[in-house]
């Protein structure tokens, strides 16, 4: 995220945040509100080491305070949630006015907040975030891929040029909060600012809406775009395209585009990590002669497997690197080849012979069927109390 704060972003964000492991949605809320007020930058202007600060606990609260966030920094810490996409996203402490402000919003302090950043004007509303569901194959699992999408949003409003104010007419001053965007009331010994009601925070009014987006400053739209995808994802995790959700509203930041993967099931293939298990079916023959099979890969291309003579029903034969890689580009999985000996549903009258001579034979005797020869003698032994 920053450079200059890799020291500190390496901190554990519970420890960050002076919470336990276990803390609630509710107390981390709390811890990130009384440590965010006590180094806001308002508070402390010129403070590098309280700016940092602030950074350190907002990112923590932006982890900590997201379900799927939080259960990943715990499975894989500050790196897996590097490597998945999902680690902290602003870049500046307006960024964090933006994404964190309605955390504060009913508390005495909220005014901190509501202002902060501001520079005069009218102040735009962040856009919405957007979520969508991207399907991919175990094969694009395997190499990574780009996806085209085309997402449904709110747009820029080209007849307004996104202000909500007709051609011709301009914002006016708000006369509630004289453009401040907040207003101040007196609660005992305490004054207390609270966004004005009337503005919404803006600072200004639209006295002339725009006829197109009826003063929103946007308008239902297509927008493509494409996403890239990385080898080794799994089935369940989250890219996020900061500023590809919703247009923000009168100028406000665009809002953020969340991608939802879901790997599709394998006809082969069971995943395991980053190994993959296919089932490869052969006949008692394969198994006692030896042989060899052609089996599926990742790659599109089958493989020739050599079956060992004894192999056994549910025996693997590892192909190595042949699996997924792992989502942090070091390393690849197996390929493993469970052999499955399938048995004959019909016999033709010389193949029933066949196997009568067989199981009749010396062959079936206890050196050609070890583990069936200690069953049977194990069983004997249970149910008797006799060895032989």
């Amino acid at each position: 995220m920053r450079s200059t704060d890799a020291e500190m972003a390496q901190r554990d964000y519970y420890e960050v945040l002076g919470v336990s492991r276990d803390a609630s949605e509710s107390e981390i809320k709390k811890a990130y509100r009384t440590l965010a007020l006590k180094c806001h930058p308002d508070k402390n202007p010129g403070d590098a080491t309280a700016e940092a600060a602030f950074k350190e606990v907002s990112e923590a609260f932006e982890v900590l305070s997201n379900p799927e966030k939080r259960q990943l920094y715990e499975q894989y810490g500050h790196d897996g949630l590097r490597a998945r996409g999902a680690g902290p996203s602003f870049t500046s402490v307006q960024d964090i006015f933006e994404h964190f402000g309605d955390v504060f919003e009913g508390s005495l302090f909220e005014g901190l907040f509501a202002g902060a950043g501001r520079s005069g004007g009218r102040r735009g509303r962040r856009g919405g975030d957007l979520r969508v569901e991207i399907q991919v194959t175990l094969e694009e699992v395997a190499t990574g891929v780009s996806k085209r999408l085309e997402i449904k949003r709110n747009g820029r409003c080209e007849r307004c040029e996104s202000t909500g104010a007709e051609p011709g007419s301009s914002p006016q001053t708000c006369g509630t909060c004289r453009g401040y965007g907040q207003v101040e009331r007196s609660s005992g010994l305490f004054s207390i600012r609270q966004t004005c009601p009337h503005c919404r925070g803006q600072g200004q009014v639209v006295t002339e809406v725009c006829k197109d987006c009826r003063g929103e400053g946007v308008v239902p739209d297509k927008h493509s775009l494409t996403v890239d995808i990385p080898a080794g994802v799994h089935d369940g995790n989250q890219l996020r395209l900061v500023r590809e959700g919703d247009e923000g509203m009168q100028g406000g930041p665009d809002g953020d585009l969340y991608c939802l993967i879901r790997v599709e099931k394998h006809i082969f293939f069971e995943r395991h990590g980053t190994d993959v298990v296919c089932d490869v079916p052969v006949t008692f023959s394969d198994v006692a002669l030896g042989t060899r099979v052609d089996a599926p890969t990742l790659s599109g291309k089958t493989t020739s497997v050599a079956i060992r003579s004894g192999t056994q029903s549910g025996e693997f034969i590892t192909l190595k690197g042949k699996g997924l890689p792992n989502l942090d580009g070091f390393g690849r999985g197996d390929q493993l080849v469970r052999i499955v000996i399938e048995t004959p549903r019909k016999l033709t009258s010389k193949a029933k012979k066949l196997f009568e001579e067989m199981r009749d034979s010396e062959l079936d005797g206890h050196k050609s069927y070890p583990t069936r020869q200690g069953f049977m003698e194990r069983l004997y032994e249970k149910f008797t109390g006799k060895t032989d």
